[in-house]
């Protein structure tokens, strides 16, 4: 295989290109602070945010620069919930939970919006709809019956289906079997957005401490007692916001959060008819596959970006890459002569029922589980659990079910994760391959 490297390639986010994760000011861990919260991503930030506007103290720490985790490395795609996902193991919600969850996505993707255009937020927001491939005929029929009971459930269309003779319009392939358009979905600069929100923090008056990572945690009294890298502090209360880099301190919620590499890659600079035929609509892609890949134009710099993970042994970006590009290739062959300039990695915080909580446990405050979508959705419970401490919070669909874990997860080792990525490929396998009239259960 010829190698697809750029001569100007590099191992790290393309989007730091726009904004890299540095500390600008190093401030000094505070003697005591009325809320810490550990973890300076996207849900650490909105909780401070949402603090500060209520009046209430708050002080971010983060292991190293914030910002350098899952925020500023995701592939920047946002979506309210009507495009939702059946859990892949868990058992699927009852119809009444499944409800209230994609309502309160819905929420998640309306905040994120508002958040973007109140504050002026410049980070490329694209409003302009998801386009999800069919994997196989019989994923299309999946989704045909899915479109038709959304309709008739919310009582207008907020998904359309895309049939194969139609494709064209979405997507120049014809690698898909047809697909669906959700129209409540987005794209951003992950990186960018990231920035506003650290300014928003700021000018509110929550204090960042960078190079602050937890290393002891204790209850003493009323209050709770944290040992940082750079000294101590007391806080009233403590927010978790680590999600996929939750660390040993924590193991309450280390054995309930699974750590999982998603992988990208971004092209050079493409010839302007090509790029704009990748993407007619500006759309962002995924497919319905269990290995789900991931895409989008960044239509200013005529770039795709392109995720998945192919290897389920964690390997480098730089390894993967090639991988990467060759299933590219296989959605877009006109792509073949392209060339990556950026290949980087970043943490997703699976949880064992697929789905986000936030809640109070062992008297810890948390927002933890993005489940790969977490732009809009941590953003949202960052503000809740904000709003929780402060007493003004209605209860959460997120929070009204046990936060699992397993006897036989204890965060430490993810030994199975080959095991199930071996299984979902073999099932990816059957549904597009076998014969028609059989699927797998």
């Amino acid at each position: 295989m010829q190698h697809p490297f750029h001569e100007d390639y590099r191992e790290r986010p393309f989007w730091w290109e726009d904004y890299e994760p540095q500390t600008v000011e190093l401030h000094d861990v505070p003697a005591r602070t009325r809320v810490a919260v550990i973890g300076a991503g996207y849900a650490g930030l909105a909780a401070a945010i949402e603090l500060a506007r209520l009046g209430i103290e708050a002080t971010v720490f983060d292991a190293g620069e914030p910002g350098r985790g899952a925020s500023t490395r995701s592939g920047g795609l946002v979506v309210g919930g009507g495009a939702s996902k059946t859990p892949l193991l868990a058992r699927a919600p009852s119809a009444e939970r499944g409800a209230a969850l994609g309502a309160e996505a819905d929420a998640a993707f309306d905040l994120l919006s508002d958040t973007v255009q109140r504050n002026a937020i410049d980070c490329g927001w694209s409003p302009t709809g998801r386009f999800i491939g069919a994997w196989s005929p019989r994923h299309l029929e999946a989704m045909r019956a899915r479109a038709a009971k959304v309709q008739n459930d919310a009582g207008d269309a907020p998904l359309r289906i895309v049939e194969p003779g139609e494709q064209s319009a979405e997507i120049d392939s014809d690698f898909y079997h047809g697909g669906m358009v959700v129209r409540r979905a987005a794209h951003l600069q992950p990186a960018l957005y990231y920035a506003g929100l650290r300014r928003l923090c700021e000018a509110g008056g929550a204090t960042i401490c960078a190079r602050a990572s937890l290393e002891a945690l204790r209850r003493q009294g009323a209050a709770w007692s944290l040992t940082t890298a750079r000294g101590p502090c007391e806080a009233g209360d403590v927010i978790i916001a680590t999600n996929g880099y939750t660390g040993d301190v924590t193991p309450q919620f280390r054995c309930r959060v699974v750590p999982l590499r998603a992988y990208m890659v971004a092209t050079e600079p493409l010839p302007a008819d090509l790029a704009r035929s990748l993407s007619p609509r500006n759309r962002s892609f995924t497919d319905s596959r269990r290995i789900v890949t991931f895409f989008r134009l960044c239509s200013e710099q005529r770039r795709l970006i392109y995720g998945s993970r192919v290897k389920w042994r964690d390997i480098s970006p730089t390894e993967m890459a090639p991988l990467l590009h060759a299933g590219m290739v296989q959605r877009y062959p006109l792509l073949a002569g392209s060339r990556v300039t950026h290949a980087w990695t970043g943490n997703v915080a699976l949880t064992l029922d697929e789905q986000p909580h936030l809640g109070r446990l062992e008297g810890l405050h948390f927002a933890l589980g993005c489940n790969g979508a977490g732009v809009a959705t941590m953003t949202y419970l960052g503000q809740r659990i904000a709003r929780r401490i402060a007493g003004n919070f209605a209860r959460s669909a997120y929070e009204r079910v046990p936060f699992p874990s397993s006897r036989l997860y204890s965060g430490k080792s993810r030994w199975f994760l080959p095991l199930i990525g071996n299984y979902l490929r073999a099932r990816d396998w059957w549904d597009r391959y076998a014969p028609r009239g059989r699927t797998s259960r």
